[in-house]
């Protein structure tokens, strides 16, 4: 089970019966898949739940009034909501490891850096980046901020919207907000955190994700991690952000 602090916490530790479980799990990931209003029939022909359509919808329905999926604005179908979501990051979800070779691969490319904090980090940032497929973000608590992957929001359709897009931009720049957004983190150190929808105090980046994690170089603190659409793909993004946390731990553990 992952751990995700959030403002949801009271209602995450409730309970949902299996059936409804079920159909949570379903929705929120045909929803990561498709970024697509999702009705009962498209869950009943391709999850094999072993219920009828009108019993998916019923479940859909007390989901819906429970605060886990709201409806679309232009469809009938439901979405997840940001509790929904990260229900499913601390129950549901099981992790895609990135795999030995691919932990080596990226343990070549940066170990060269480790002696050099500003080079590795941005290597870091980088190798992050391609990685997960989505915009890698590093700060440090001396104000150094290193991004990489801008165009991979590109490929997501929430960043279609301009106006989301421009105020993401233009606060790539603003190491005051990441810190803000980092020093609420009420997770221990080691912990990966996952911040969504109103955890941003802002309207406009609701429709964001950012996982990251914290790391301690000597005296100085930092944070990495990957902003991306709320519909990130937990399963790949939150072990990939452990692996390159604990090769950060490795090689600042002599510092």
């Amino acid at each position: 089970m992952t751990t995700v602090s959030t403002h949801d916490n009271l209602l995450l530790i409730m309970g949902l019966e299996e059936r409804q479980t079920k159909v949570l799990k379903a929705v929120v990931e045909e929803y990561i898949n498709t970024a697509l209003p999702i009705g009962s029939g498209t869950i009943e022909k391709k999850y094999n739940l072993g219920v009828s359509p009108a019993t998916i919808r019923n479940e859909m329905v007390k989901l819906t009034q429970a605060g886990y999926l709201k409806k679309a604005h232009s469809s009938s179908g439901r979405i997840p909501t940001s509790m929904a979501l990260k229900y499913y990051v601390s129950n549901l979800m099981k992790e895609q490891h990135l795999s030995l070779s691919e932990e080596v691969a990226v343990k070549e490319k940066v170990w060269d850096y480790r002696h050099e904090m500003d080079k590795l980090l941005r290597e870091m940032t980088r190798e992050l980046a391609n990685r997960t497929r989505e915009l890698a973000i590093s700060i440090t608590d001396e104000g150094d901020i290193y991004t990489a992957g801008t165009a991979n929001i590109l490929e997501a359709p929430e960043f279609y919207d301009i106006d989301l897009t421009k105020n993401l931009l233009s606060r790539l720049d603003g190491v005051d907000f990441w810190e803000e957004l980092i020093n609420r983190s009420v997770l221990p150190i080691d912990e990966i955190d996952l911040l969504l929808g109103n955890d941003f105090g802002n309207e406009e980046m609701e429709p964001c994700s950012f996982i990251f994690s914290r790391f301690s170089a000597g005296p100085r603190k930092g944070a990495i991690g990957v902003i991306g659409p709320a519909r990130i793909n937990f399963c790949r993004v939150f072990p990939t952000v452990r692996y390159f946390k604990e090769l950060l731990d490795e090689v600042f553990k002599g510092w």
